[in-house]
């Protein structure tokens, strides 16, 4: 969505609120799926559950590509949320599956750098595509469709090669999955000692509410910063389109190096809490002075790309704290509850702010606002009170 903004809202007269709140309905119909698609992979088969949202969310791609009314944006950007809902939760308790609680972090770091090598391969390849011009398709049409079916492709080889449990795992030898299987379950046991949680229960802790809280404020300026990346650069730049979408892609190569490290650090010091908050307050700085009046292009793509890198750092240590603090459907139910709270975040900062762009509040005003949500995300963080157990 990002890459396709400036020549899709030129092609169809899309205004910034219009943009904005296309982007942000996506999640109105990601939430619905977000605790029972955690539960399926926690109690069903992560396998299945994840093909099923690769293909429906490929196919629901490529019709994006073929929109020629904001109405018809709403809509498929909504069922394409539709499809998507309960996947990132879903993978947040599948790694719990096969990781121990001090291995979590890079696990979650490896997981976490898809998405930022995502946008640096897809950035210039989304701007090969803009470039095509084939049947009289307009070339940000192309790009929603050629970039749709990869997922339907790989959500089949899923099926074929994705093992829900260490026990299920024939390419392991039988000592290292009788390993990884009773350590897993001495964690259990662990958690259980501490009370035994129900999924319903485990929603009315007051560390699951100050979580989920948290990962919205991040997300609603997170998801804000990637929408505009490219047109924020065009501004600051004079760039074409081609270039700032090249250039969009810089912020995401430097947080595949950040987050690895981020990881790595959670799992060697154990101090979860710490390395959320540190990342969240390092965005909201490095944002704010990227809208400093009159810098000169090549500091602000600096303060944007840390911004990015920050950004997506928090989340790496953040995604293992439910599972240190609730025990297996308790953890699952709670990882939907953040990320379904979450999702309300990420429909509500594009939305907010393609509404106060089109009310000709300024860049930095906007950016101002932004970065004080990042701020709030890392208070509600540091009042986040470990277990007994837990390690935070």
């Amino acid at each position: 969505m990002a890459f396709a903004k400036l020549p899709m809202s030129d092609d169809l007269g899309f205004s910034e609120a219009v943009f904005g709140l296309g982007a942000g309905i996506f999640y109105i119909g990601y939430i619905l799926l977000e605790i029972p698609g955690a539960l399926m992979v926690e109690r069903w088969s992560a396998k299945i559950w994840m093909a099923r949202i690769m293909i429906s969310w490929g196919l629901c791609t490529v019709l994006v590509g073929f929109v020629h009314t904001a109405n018809q944006f709403y809509i498929t950007r909504c069922v394409l949320g539709i499809a998507e809902g309960g996947f990132f939760p879903g993978i947040v308790v599948y790694l719990s599956h096969w990781f121990v609680k001090q291995d979590r972090a890079r696990a979650m770091a490896g997981f976490t750098m898809a998405a930022p090598a995502g946008v640096v391969v897809g950035g210039p390849l989304s701007a090969l595509i803009l470039q095509l011009n084939a049947f009289g398709l307009a070339r940000w049409r192309w790009m929603f469709i050629l970039e749709g079916f990869p997922a339907v492709v790989f959500g089949v080889i899923i099926l074929f090669f994705l093992t829900d449990h260490p026990r299920q795992a024939h390419w392991l030898k039988p000592d290292e999955r009788e390993w990884i299987s009773s350590r897993l379950d001495e964690e259990k046991q662990e958690l259980r000692s501490s009370g035994r949680w129900t999924a319903w229960s485990g929603l009315r802790q007051p560390n699951v509410w100050l979580l989920a809280l948290a990962c919205a404020f991040a997300n609603l300026s997170m998801f804000a910063y990637l929408l505009w990346l490219p047109a924020t650069i065009r501004s600051a730049s004079g760039l074409s389109v081609t270039l700032s979408t090249v250039c969009s892609a810089l912020p995401f190569a430097l947080a595949m190096a950040t987050i690895p490290l981020v990881g790595r650090s959670s799992d060697r010091t154990g101090k979860r809490k710490l390395h959320t908050m540190v990342p969240l307050v390092l965005a909201a700085c490095f944002f704010l002075l990227s809208a400093i009046p009159r810098l000169p292009f090549p500091l602000v793509l600096l303060l944007l790309c840390c911004t990015g890198a920050a950004a997506f750092s928090w989340g790496v240590s953040f995604w293992v704290i439910p599972s240190l603090i609730l025990g297996e459907s308790a953890a699952a139910a709670s990882v939907g509850f953040i990320n379904m709270v979450n999702s309300a975040g990420s429909f509500l900062g594009p939305t907010i702010v393609g509404y106060l762009l089109s009310k000709d509040f300024t860049h930095r005003e906007v950016v101002t606002f932004l970065s004080s949500c990042f701020l709030i995300s890392a208070a509600l963080i540091a009042a986040v009170r470990p277990s007994q157990n837990s390690g935070l």
